[in-house]
């Protein structure tokens, strides 16, 4: 392959398109050797669940499309990109990670996909995730354990555990993920990568499955913030399909998220500190993490960034009150496998009493023993209002401190190990993340790589905005992977 085949980019892979120095078709085969070698082979990474028998096929249509015009088809023309499993595709393999729908095969592309496809990118594999996206973990029942590049005994934490890990492997030019509590974030934080929450409704659901719909969103999962800004310019937009996205009809997206990011400057731009939501320095694993974090932040504020110590009152309690896995996720997951023939299993409920999951899930577990419908949970009506409040607080601190972002450790502790996840050490609820604020608040956040531990374990540095500013935050986001130069590939051999 005439340009480094590690640690790419988007740019880099059609500048040497368009120089006649790499063809789509070399750059799939390329990444099908890695994944040959890495994933099914070697180290045998697990993040791969199906590859797309036509991607071949693809890359070479595409080929032959630039040989004949000498254009690129597309703004991702000839980009190979792998899918979370969440994520229906035509004709490809789609589980959900459940062994209920081991060998479904949908008959039409989500909206994403279609996106993607339309903009020249070419599905090169699906991959591994938790049934139905209820861990943080990689623990599936049709797939079970994925482990982190970094270090094979650990996790690459969930729920988009094979997105991080391949793309972090290079395995994948980039990835696609799906949020709804920290899924794209948390295990971009454990996998050294650059993951993006948008605002909900920026980006179709259709073709997703869904936990708790109000929260849901796919978003790009990448090795650079350019790539994921690209990402978003091809991703973003009103999808009748899915009535959410009218919000792109009230708060148009930029021109360009990409042309947003500017020089990278932190002249000016102002960082609230949420010092609440590091872990204890009295507790080692959260020591390690936040010494990674408060350095990363010290290198933006050397460069021209002024940090803030911000404080949310209430922070602990309003996160866990405005938490509706166990009241909506029932109702939603339901919804979904009833309209799904491929998927053998009448409700969540089923799975659940037949065990037709994987064992380590206790939100699966929690979610199936909920209410049927969101308002069975007596509470249901207060936890909205009380999001609405916090919304409020959090919007009005930032407003009146002047603030581009709010900046803590996306998770207190770095990838546990394989067997802490067997172990059971932590339940869904008592994991130390913090993605879940942003989620609550449905807020956009980004994962930027801070660092590494002194174990070697990668360290994400969570950066949460405001609603529909997520040109702001890529552009802070750009200016901190500047700065910090955190990004680095795992030795894999």
């Amino acid at each position: 392959m005439p340009l480094r085949a590690q640690e790419t980019t988007i740019a880099e892979v059609q500048q040497a398109i368009l120089a006649g120095e790499l063809t789509a078709r070399q750059l799939v085969d390329a990444y099908l050797e890695r994944i040959a070698a890495l994933d099914s082979a070697g180290p045998r990474l697990n993040s791969v669940i199906t590859i797309a028998s036509d991607a071949g096929a693809e890359a070479d249509r595409l080929d032959a499309e630039f040989a004949a015009t000498g254009t690129l088809s597309g703004p991702l023309h000839g980009v190979p990109i792998v899918v979370k499993d969440q994520v229906e595709t035509a004709g490809l393999r789609t589980t959900f990670g459940s062994r209920t729908a081991a060998d479904n095969i949908p008959d039409q592309d989500a909206t994403v996909i279609a996106k993607l496809r339309e903009a020249g990118a070419i599905v090169l594999a699906k991959t591994t995730m938790p049934d139905f996206a209820t861990s943080w973990f990689s623990t599936s029942s049709v797939s079970g354990l994925t482990k982190n590049p970094y270090a094979l005994d650990h996790d690459p934490g969930g729920s988009s555990s094979g997105t991080a890990a391949a793309v972090a492997a290079n395995l994948a030019l980039v990835g696609i993920g799906e949020d709804t509590g920290g899924s794209i974030r948390l295990p971009a934080s454990f996998c050294n990568l650059v993951g993006l929450r948008v605002t909900t409704g920026l980006i179709s659901r259709h073709g997703t499955s869904p936990l708790v719909d109000p929260q849901d969103t796919a978003g790009p999962m990448t090795r650079t913030v350019a790539d994921a800004a690209l990402l978003l310019d091809t991703l973003v937009g009103f999808d009748s399909a899915d009535p959410y996205t009218s919000v792109n009809a009230i708060v148009g997206p930029p021109k360009s998220y990409l042309s947003a990011l500017g020089d990278g400057s932190l002249e000016g731009r102002r960082i609230g500190v949420l010092n609440q939501a590091f872990g204890s320095d009295d507790d080692p694993e959260c020591a390690a993490v936040n010494t990674v974090v408060r350095s990363a932040l010290k290198k933006a504020a050397d460069a021209g960034a002024e940090l803030v110590d911000v404080r949310i009152e209430d922070l602990d309690r309003l996160t866990g009150y405005t938490s509706v896995y166990f009241t909506r996720s029932r109702q939603d997951i339901d919804a979904f496998i009833a309209d799904r023939p491929g998927i053998e299993a009448d409700s969540i409920a089923q799975i659940h009493q037949d065990k037709l999951y994987h064992d380590k899930l206790d939100l699966l577990e929690g979610i199936a023993q909920g209410p049927q419908v969101a308002t069975g949970d007596p509470e249901y009506a207060g936890r909205l209002e009380a999001r609405a409040e916090f919304q409020r607080a959090v919007a009005t601190l930032m407003a009146e401190r002047g603030l581009d972002a709010i900046a803590f450790p996306d998770v207190k502790v770095a990838a546990p190990t394989h067997a802490d996840v067997e172990a059971h050490r932590w339940t869904c609820l008592t994991f130390p993340t913090n993605t879940v604020i942003a989620s609550q608040l449905l807020f956009p956040a980004l994962s930027l790589p801070a660092g590494f531990t002194r174990e070697g374990l990668p360290v994400g540095l969570e950066l949460m905005g405001l609603p529909h500013n997520e040109a702001t935050l890529l552009a802070l986001g750009h200016g901190v992977e500047k700065v910090t130069g955190a990004r680095r590939a795992p030795e894999l051999g």
